[in-house]
């Protein structure tokens, strides 16, 4: 059966929960295979908006098998909150595993994130959701994954030899220590909501991708992979559809239909390089129209044109098959819009990434100007409808990267989604 990966082109933001929603009715089951809940998917249906940050997006289909997979890292008390906010909405039926070898997130790795984060001049933009801690306990093999839940005299002994040596970090950082009873305790109540939940999900992954098929979305985008993005202001796993069988536990083999989602311009949210950013009353209306901020955090997005050399990298080290061009209907009314084709570095045109972000920061973008158009496309159910200037606009995109446009969207509900080719 079919398996589709969905992956950021960019720094993230680009709409990758709205169309896993939109795919997961085709699909058995959706697997979130990385990050943690520093990341954020909204999702509208019958006008109604979620937001999610840990959980699946085929949570709100009942029917599917919603799997948080090794490389995910999760803070418990965050996941519980989300699943009551669903609850309270009246989601209550969804099918949910939770993998024994994903990491947990505790309250002194987001002691942690802040006190780093609050050193030095040189600032990542992290959540300070202890994203990054995290992930480096996992490196440094100190870490506790969810399924030592389930072995109490395990995890004790393994989350007092971790907080000895945690707090005496906090100590150094001027940090309040962290009481081994109270967080034991606390931790203890999580497990009790959460234990019937875990299982060994690469062994029911490589079980389910006999005769199902499967969905796979991550958080973030490509440019904030920790090997290929704009290092070091990115986050602490790897997004790529590269990714996926090391964080869920399969074959390579399983992979080759990777959707990239794109904005039809581009945002970052936090620190980093950014060649094609610009700020005046175009980028305002941007913001304002694509409601351009931050699901996880507020905070408000940084807004440039479309960069093509972001996209054919993301292209090479993701293996991406075909395209969704998200919010193209906020791009309605701009005069003249831009596309980034090539860098000029040093007075070189260049049509690669640099590896060191302060060469990216001297990037010049070159641009391509193509006319814009001035209807309302948000009615819109097919390609052939979209005013000429739009059509030029997505082949265009197509042309440049030698990859096809399979979907698009032009609002966000998830009957605005309009598949030019079917993906799943």
């Amino acid at each position: 059966m079919s398996n589709v990966v969905v992956v950021g082109t960019q720094w993230g933001d680009e709409g990758k929960g709205k169309i896993t929603d939109f795919l997961a009715q085709r699909a058995d089951v959706v697997v979130r295979y990385q990050g943690g809940n520093n990341a954020g998917h909204t999702i509208v249906f019958n006008g109604e908006k979620f937001a999610l940050h840990l959980l699946p997006s085929g949570v709100l289909s009942p029917d599917k098998i919603n799997i948080m997979a090794n490389g995910m890292v999760i803070n418990p008390e965050a996941l519980i909150s989300e699943i009551d906010g669903l609850k309270e909405r009246g989601i209550t039926d969804f099918d949910l595993r939770i993998s024994n070898r994903a990491h947990i997130v505790f309250p002194y790795h987001i002691e942690l994130d802040s006190a780093f984060e609050n050193t030095g001049s040189d600032k990542i933009g992290t959540t300070k959701r202890g994203i990054g801690p995290t992930y480096t306990d996992k490196a440094f093999r100190s870490g506790l994954r969810m399924g030592d839940l389930l072995d109490l005299d395990y995890f004790k002994n393994r989350l007092k030899a971790a907080l000895d040596i945690k707090n005496n970090v906090l100590k150094m950082m001027n940090r309040e220590t962290i009481n081994f009873d109270d967080l034991y305790q606390k931790y203890l109540g999580y497990r009790e909501i959460i234990k019937n939940y875990i299982c060994d999900t690469s062994v029911l992954l490589n079980e389910l991708l006999e005769d199902k098929k499967v969905l796979f979305e991550g958080a973030q985008g490509v440019m904030l992979c920790i090997d290929h993005g704009t290092y070091p202001f990115v986050t602490s796993s790897s997004p790529t559809a590269a990714s996926v069988p090391l964080y869920t536990g399969i074959a390579p083999r399983h992979i080759n239909n990777v959707l990239g989602i794109i904005k039809a311009y581009t945002t970052r949210v936090g620190e980093g390089a950014f060649p094609t950013e610009f700020s005046n009353d175009v980028a305002d209306k941007i913001r304002k129209t694509g409601n351009e901020y931050g699901t996880s955090t507020g905070r408000p997005r940084r807004i440039g044109w479309l960069d093509l050399v972001v996209l054919n990298h993301t292209k090479r080290v993701s293996g991406i098959t075909g395209l969704s061009v998200m919010l193209l209907d906020v791009l309605s009314g701009i005069q003249t819009l831009k596309i980034c084709v090539a860098y000029k570095y040093k007075g070189e045109i260049i049509n690669v990434m640099p590896s060191i972000v302060d060469h990216l920061n001297e990037c010049e973008p070159v641009y391509i100007e193509m006319p814009g158009w001035q209807e309302d496309i948000t009615e819109v159910t097919s390609f052939d409808e979209l005013p000429m200037n739009a059509k030029n606009y997505l082949n265009k995109i197509q042309e440049l990267t030698g990859i096809n446009v399979k979907m698009f969207s032009v609002g966000p509900d998830r009957k605005q989604t309009i598949e030019v080719e079917k993906v799943l």
